[in-house]
């Protein structure tokens, strides 16, 4: 007996839905290479690192109306980062389910159509949202994850928390995104998964695969000729590339040097071409995450060893509930060598002076906030004259307003050596140190979101303010004030000469004191 066609879903996926293209036509959807590619190699869960307009989506909407359609009781969620994308994505399915043929839809009726939903009568349902926690799914589709933890992290929690629970063990689950910088948990889902590629491990039904699709696959990606010259760094780009194994032809090369005229930073994130590139110029909303990648492709983010020969200095950030950051630094010529970084919080000041003085460096300056010089309520005491009777002077750095401090730090970055071991956690923190997301406005706003990634770009920000107190170029005024602080004891007291001189200019503010009693 012949076997019925529409019992075959690979059949039913490639001749019987109606999609609008991206030329606004209307056809019949058929698997492209990535779907193709997708759809023989998916897993229980996956998790797909992709290039732009690859139509991974409308794949997966494609599936789960298939699987919703031909069997019974089964519920699909579709998550999106807005609420207006989830409505898009809904409107194909329900593109698809109006056009299907009549004897189709006669037999399988959409009972509860509405905006978010579609019920069917054979007990199966798809729904759309920007978190679904309060449901049961055996298909769940996370469409642009990386863009939901860059900009809302509080919702992707929710939906680690919340909408990844509601799927069984052995369900379906399909998280797809392109890059958005090197946190949060769809890059650390999706390194892990590489990972376990890379390392060829068996799967669990609740590992996943990782699936990656590069632009230079696409066959629509190619320009028969182009006015745009390539510059010299874009052609050293397109030799790397082929000095592991990715060989692209004259118009690929075309079709990319125009792109990025338009993408700009976002190439390597919008159109990667490997998965590591993804994440290298993932810098909407971020502060640093340029200037950490061009000290990753110069090199300079590398093993850099500590020269005894050379004062070690410290810059701190002494944050709220006791949060701790402190780099440790070297100044040889221009470069500046950052050699260390540490960071911790629920400790005290004398536990992070003992560590500092416990490594076996030669310390020179030790460059802090300008508010460790504010009394403490419950010591009466500053947190310098602390520091100072367990034997560290610490320096408050001149204080300077939040952008000027970040543009300090901008302008000093390319100076910068980072040892690529002791200074992972800084590193990052750096990378991640991004603005507010406005959802009113769907802007960036001035300010820096305030999160985990504060604290070492704070210690950082205080390095950037204060080397010149290292390298010299200081003003008469910051010279008398260091000079001042290095002649007072323990206990924070001038010395007696200091008390009978006349007239003696105090930095610290700005105007002329008598220093003596009365």
């Amino acid at each position: 007996m012949k076997k019925d066609p529409i019992a075959d879903p690979y059949i039913r996926l490639n001749s019987l839905y109606y999609i609008i293209d991206k030329h606004g036509i209307k056809k019949i959807f058929k698997l492209n290479w990535a779907q193709q590619e997708l759809y023989d190699s998916m897993w229980y869960c996956n998790i797909v690192l992709k290039a732009r307009q690859l139509g991974i989506s409308t794949f997966i909407c494609m599936l789960f109306l298939d699987r919703c359609l031909f069997n019974s009781n089964v519920s699909a969620g579709i998550i999106a980062h807005t609420f207006d994308d989830a409505k898009h994505m809904f409107r194909r399915v329900k593109y698809a389910y109006d056009n299907l043929p009549a004897d189709v839809k006669g037999c399988i009726k959409a009972e509860n159509d509405t905006a978010q939903m579609l019920n069917f009568s054979n007990g199966s349902s798809i729904r759309i949202g920007v978190s679904l926690r309060s449901s049961t799914f055996q298909y769940l589709h996370i469409s642009e994850f990386g863009k939901i933890c860059a900009k809302y992290p509080d919702k992707a929690e929710e939906i680690m928390t919340g909408a990844l629970n509601t799927v069984a063990t052995g369900q379906y689950v399909f998280i797809e995104s392109t890059a958005e910088g090197r946190e949060g948990p769809f890059f650390e889902m999706s390194k892990i998964a590489q990972s376990q590629k890379q390392q060829e491990k068996e799967l669990t039904k609740i590992d996943y695969r990782f699936h990656f699709f590069p632009w230079h696959r696409e066959p629509g990606y190619r320009l028969g000729s182009c006015s745009v010259n390539i510059s010299p760094e874009m052609h050293d780009y397109f030799i790397s590339l082929s000095s592991i194994g990715i060989n692209l032809t004259d118009e690929q090369k075309y079709w990319y040097a125009n792109k990025c005229i338009t993408q700009k930073d976002n190439m390597k994130r919008e159109y990667p071409s490997t998965p590591e590139e993804c994440w290298e110029m993932s810098n909407e909303g971020t502060y640093y995450a340029k200037y950490i990648t061009n000290a990753r492709l110069e090199k300079r983010i590398c093993r850099i060893p500590y020269d005894p020969s050379i004062p070690v200095h410290t810059a701190w950030d002494l944050g709220f509930n006791d949060s701790t950051s402190i780099w440790f630094f070297q100044c040889i010529g221009k470069e500046i060598r950052l050699i260390e970084y540490i960071e911790g919080s629920g400790e005290s000041l004398s536990h992070w002076l003992g560590i500092v003085q416990s490594k076996p460096y030669v310390y020179g300056k030790h460059l802090a906030p300008h508010d460790i010089m504010v009394h403490e309520y419950t010591s009466g005491m500053t947190r310098q004259a602390s520091a100072r009777k367990m034997g560290m002077n610490l320096i408050p750095v001149t204080n300077v307003d939040l952008i000027p401090g970040i543009d300090a730090v901008r302008n000093m970055l390319n100076a910068c050596w980072f040892d690529e071991e002791k200074c992972a956690k800084g590193i990052k923190a750096l990378e991640n140190y991004k603005k507010q997301w406005n959802d009113r406005t769907a802007t960036w706003m001035s300010q820096p979101l305030h999160n985990w990634a504060s604290h070492g770009s704070d210690a950082f920000r205080t390095l950037a303010t204060g080397i010149h107190f290292i390298t010299g170029k200081r003003t008469q005024a910051e010279i008398d004030r260091e000079k001042l602080e290095a002649s007072k004891d323990a206990s924070g007291l001038l010395p007696g000469h200091f008390l009978y001189q006349e007239a003696v200019k105090d930095p610290f503010y700005g105007k002329q004191n008598k220093r003596h009693f009365s």
